[in-house]
């Protein structure tokens, strides 16, 4: 199919596109002379550029000789079609640059419980970044437990998961965020509180009640809890805290969350140097996920803050 110009639609090339702005500048300017320094060019390079679009559309757009530049009939109408064509191609550019500069959309994340007093604060510092550039972004942050997360991932509920690096689907991609420390702790209220380090061996920490997590943990996490006398769980790490703090169990707990007990003298860390494991937290995201600039602009700013 041809346009009234000649050119075949849907085959306007960059080449079309500068022999079109040549020769706006050239009618702008008043002919071929004139043209050279506000083109960069010189006069026989203009000419080959005119001759070249005349080709291109089939139509004799002017007259140069002795008598001067001048448009032809046809000229004149291409002259309009060209103001109508390179307008709509700065619109384009605007509202295409436009999109960039306001980002707009809704980002889901789901959350695992008790991450907010992470001193790495890298999803805090991201939201708000998200939030800089995005001021009309709606984020919506769903606490749940991490097996949810990836689900809510999959089904496409959740844009992106913060979860540990646990049993995780192979359909995710999984980006590294931060490691979590976890130590043993007991409460001052039980025996164990006011022990030194050195009297409490393997021997003695597994005589006392512990709690154990009700939820999947990394090997060396097994590990360590293997090593306790379990004789209650907790779903979440909150309701581990719950139960440490009536001086009937030890258990484990992010340094983080049991810092403000710490702090005031409610609870202590049994042994930290040894009974202590790390357990990696990601970003997980659908491996064919389709592109989304709220969440891309969130995981680059993640990555920043890493």
């Amino acid at each position: 199919m041809v346009d009234r110009s000649g050119l075949k639609l849907g085959q306007v090339s960059d080449f079309d596109i500068r022999l079109i702005r040549v020769f706006k500048a050239v009618v702008e300017c008043g002919g071929f002379s004139a043209a050279e320094s506000t083109l960069g060019i010189s006069r026989p390079a203009i000419s080959q550029h005119m001759s070249d679009l005349e080709k291109r559309l089939g139509l004799k757009l002017c007259q140069r000789g002795r008598g001067g530049f001048s448009l032809t009939e046809e000229g004149r109408q291409v002259f309009e079609a060209t103001l109508t064509l390179l307008s709509a191609l700065e619109t384009f550019r605007t509202e295409v640059n436009g999109l960039h500069r306001n980002l707009r959309g809704e980002l889901n994340i789901g959350l695992t419980d008790n991450l907010v007093s992470m001193p790495r604060m890298h999803v805090t510092d991201a939201l708000a970044d998200l939030k800089a550039q995005g001021p009309d972004v709606r984020i919506n942050i769903h606490m749940e437990a991490p097996d949810s997360i990836a689900q809510g991932v999959l089904d496409a509920r959740l844009h992106v998961g913060v979860v540990p690096e646990v049993n995780l689907p192979a359909s995710v991609d999984a980006r590294p965020l931060y490691d979590e420390t976890l130590r043993l702790f007991c409460a001052d209220r039980h025996p164990l509180f006011h022990l030194r380090d050195e009297a409490l061996d393997e021997t003695v920490l597994a005589a006392h009640e512990a709690v154990l997590p009700a939820y999947p943990l990394p090997e060396a996490a097994r590990q360590a809890h293997a090593r306790l006398r379990g004789t209650a769980t907790a779903s979440d790490r909150e309701g581990a805290v719950f139960l440490i703090l009536t001086g009937c169990y030890i258990g484990y707990l992010p340094d983080h969350l049991a810092e403000p007990w710490v702090m005031a003298g409610r609870l202590r860390a049994l042994c930290p140097e040894t009974c202590t494991y790390l357990i990696p937290l990601v970003t997980i995201t659908r491996r064919d996920r389709r592109p989304h600039r709220v969440l891309d602009v969130f995981l680059a700013s993640v990555g920043r803050h890493g």
